[in-house]
């Protein structure tokens, strides 16, 4: 496929919410197309420029862990913290109360290991005459060394993402013979951004250890 590259992501922990669940945290089963678009995009992107995933490899099998986590209930406004910048005022900000803070179990996914296919795109803010082998040269000498504009993570900032280029071909999954091929209902595909921020979803489904994503456009994406 054109202007595609595949990068190998995994990590000990991750949490993929639902969008269903409100309060607690609630995994999907396997990372969502946005989420592995994200990743993309911390090793390089600019705008004019969008990742398309286009498939999922699972490596290992699916895991749960049940965990409880304290989280902060208020967030200090963004107009305060620059504010603060500006004037090196941070003794201003306001402080979190130690009351403030709400604990809430969730439910993770625990050694995920995927291998990620992506293809970029032009965007119609992309320049007249803007070309895709160059910002390609640049994503794939970053990613084989690691380099990242903001460290990738696996849903939540508390569980970073291992990331690599991947240049050869699939390695086999270690599923045992009962996960291959798995229905794993509908999940968030992405944000759709010129209607309102609103959610789409699609019908996911595991064959062989494999996700096959469809374009955002198709009659399967339901908002």
């Amino acid at each position: 496929m054109p202007h595609s590259v595949i990068l190998r992501v995994s990590g000990a922990r991750a949490c993929f919410s639902r969008a269903e669940f409100k309060t607690e945290r609630v995994s999907y089963d396997v990372i969502t197309p946005s989420a592995a678009r994200g990743i993309f995009d911390s090793v390089y992107w600019r705008p004019g420029l969008r990742w398309i995933i286009d498939r999922i490899y699972v490596l290992n099998p699916i895991r749960f862990q049940s965990l409880s986590r304290n989280e902060i209930g208020d967030r200090i406004p963004v107009a305060s913290v620059r504010h603060a910048m500006r004037n090196g005022a941070f003794q201003t900000l306001p402080r979190i109360a130690a009351d403030n803070r709400q604990r809430r179990a969730a439910t993770i996914l625990v050694e995920v290991d995927y291998l990620i296919t992506a293809r970029l795109t032009l965007t119609d803010d992309a320049p007249v005459g803007d070309r895709l082998d160059i910002p390609l040269g640049i994503f794939t000498r970053r990613a084989r060394r690691g380099q990242c504009f903001r460290f990738p993570c696996l849903g939540t900032r508390e569980f970073p993402a291992d990331v690599m280029l991947w240049e050869g071909s699939p390695p086999m999954h270690q599923f045992p013979g009962d996960q291959r091929d798995r229905d794993l209902g509908l999940m968030l595909l992405d944000i759709d951004y010129a209607k309102n921020h609103a959610s789409r979803f699609f019908h996911a489904v595991l064959r062989d250890g494999v996700i096959d994503v469809p374009p955002f456009v198709a009659a399967a994406v339901r908002p």
